[in-house]
């Protein structure tokens, strides 16, 4: 196999498509909106991207059939501009990974016009969250205004330590391949899946996007998260011995 392959599994136009970006990350926030997406929307699965970098083991499902690990993309018309989204189970397993990845995943979003990217992922704050912001970052100055308009907040040097993976190298390598990059983060514990925060980030994108989506079944996996947050706030232990360091971001 090549270090990266990608595999066409279906053609389609787009009208002036955005790239969504959901990979696993601190509170699965982006994973979990980049999945919502695809079901609420009915997304149809254009490309799966395979590669060295990807740890080696293989994903069994219910009848016992294993597949490769990989990346997909996602196509999703909405009411406003079609969609682009990119998920999987896994991110690189190493630093030259990462930017070969991240590079393939811009050729396909080139490939299919696009030129907006959204990265998305949490920030931790090494503690629960009630009422969560919207962090972000961008890669240029002038992509901040458009933002900030829908509630995206801009705080330095935050989150601490940058955004470490393919949500801050979307941004980092796409401002350099000339795309309009952002990466928009829910605050989150970092202790735990986040799927409030997760609601939050998706009513942002759909702010700015233009588009709606139905949020039952979003709402329900928040609900089923409850009486885990219920019983962490009962806790008396604090965060584990390494501290907030620990919870650096990885998008």
């Amino acid at each position: 196999m090549d270090e990266v392959d990608i595999e066409v599994a279906a053609d389609v136009e787009l009208d002036d498509p955005v790239l969504i970006e959901g990979l696993p990350g601190v509170g699965h926030v982006g994973k979990l909106v980049a999945e919502h997406l695809i079901e609420e929307g009915e997304g149809t699965l254009v490309r799966r991207v395979f590669s060295e970098a990807f740890p080696p083991q293989v994903t069994v499902d219910e009848d016992g059939v294993a597949s490769l690990a990989d990346a997909t993309f996602h196509a999703i018309e909405t009411e406003g501009r079609d969609l682009l989204v990119l998920t999987g189970d896994h991110q690189a397993a190493d630093n030259r990974g990462h930017y070969r990845l991240t590079d393939a995943f811009l050729d396909v979003a080139d490939e299919f016009g696009v030129s907006e990217v959204y990265a998305l992922g949490g920030v931790p704050t090494g503690e629960l969250v009630e009422d969560h912001a919207v962090v972000g970052a961008v890669s240029n100055d002038e992509r901040k205004d458009g933002l900030e308009d829908v509630g995206v907040e801009f705080r330095a040097e935050e989150p601490a330590g940058g955004i470490v993976g393919t949500s801050g190298l979307l941004v980092g390598l796409g401002g350099r391949r000339g795309f309009d990059a952002a990466c928009l983060m829910g605050e989150t514990s970092g202790y735990l899946v986040d799927p409030k925060s997760a609601r939050v980030v998706l009513e942002t994108l759909e702010d700015l996007l233009d588009f709606a989506v139905d949020y039952e079944a979003l709402d329900e996996r928040a609900d089923e998260m409850e009486d885990v947050v219920e019983q962490m706030q009962q806790m008396e232990s604090g965060p584990s011995a390494g501290g907030d360091e620990d919870l650096r971001y990885i998008g």
